[in-house]
């Protein structure tokens, strides 16, 4: 993965930083070693996320705690730490233009709402970046911080390459009225953009999923 995002960024011209974002201080350090380079964040977008389907009970008996906590804490508890972290940061930052200091985005997914039979831990921890958005909208509204959520559908990214097969992918896309195709990294960048852009854009979380609900398997 380090060398994935190593060649990104080079080839788009950009500085990057690796980290745990379940890490405090690996977390903050990265935070502080992006502004050195970018300056201030202003723009926060959490993307880090992980999901492997598993059934709470299995052929082998109980699905392991850790499984489900390794989830939560990923998804979860580490878009909360950066949330958090960089809060903390924008909170001090002189405002700009209608004394907005910055925007949080975040990533949940439509698996919140449509959770399949073999998700119960991927679906709580986005369900989770879901229910937190309006509470830290509201806290955040006296220093000017916005915060948004996406919950995209079925997107073509790493995570959903690397574990579905051909056949299964046909069936997804066969899933989604319009358009019958996996989400393009390209149509969730312009939708943060627009969130960026639209300052009375706060404390919603936006479905982007082609009109898609997921069958319960």
């Amino acid at each position: 993965m380090g060398a994935n995002i190593a060649d990104t960024a080079k080839r788009i011209g950009c500085h990057y930083q690796v980290c745990d974002v379940t890490d405090d201080k690996a977390t903050a350090a990265a935070i502080d070693n992006a502004e050195k380079v970018n300056g201030l964040a202003r723009i926060a977008i959490n993307c880090a996320g992980i999901g492997r389907p598993a059934k709470a009970v299995g052929k082998d008996g109980p699905l392991p705690l850790e499984s489900f906590t390794r989830i939560i804490n990923v998804n979860l508890i580490g878009t909360f730490n950066v949330i958090r972290l960089v809060a903390a940061r924008l909170q001090a930052a002189p405002p700009i233009e209608e004394m907005e200091r910055g925007v949080i985005i975040n990533t949940a997914s439509i698996a919140a709402y449509d959770g399949q039979i073999g998700q119960p831990a991927y679906a709580a921890s986005k369900a989770g970046v879901v229910g937190m958005t309006l509470p830290l909208a509201r806290e955040f509204a006296k220093t000017g911080i916005r915060v948004v959520t996406i919950a995209p559908g079925v997107f073509e990214t790493p995570m959903v390459s690397g574990q579905l097969d051909p056949e299964v992918q046909k069936a997804l896309e066969a899933a989604i009225p319009f358009p019958s195709r996996l989400g393009r990294p390209s149509e969730y960048a312009k939708l943060a953009l627009a969130i960026i852009d639209n300052a009375f854009l706060n404390g919603e979380t936006i479905r982007l999923d082609g009109a898609q609900r997921m069958a319960p398997k």
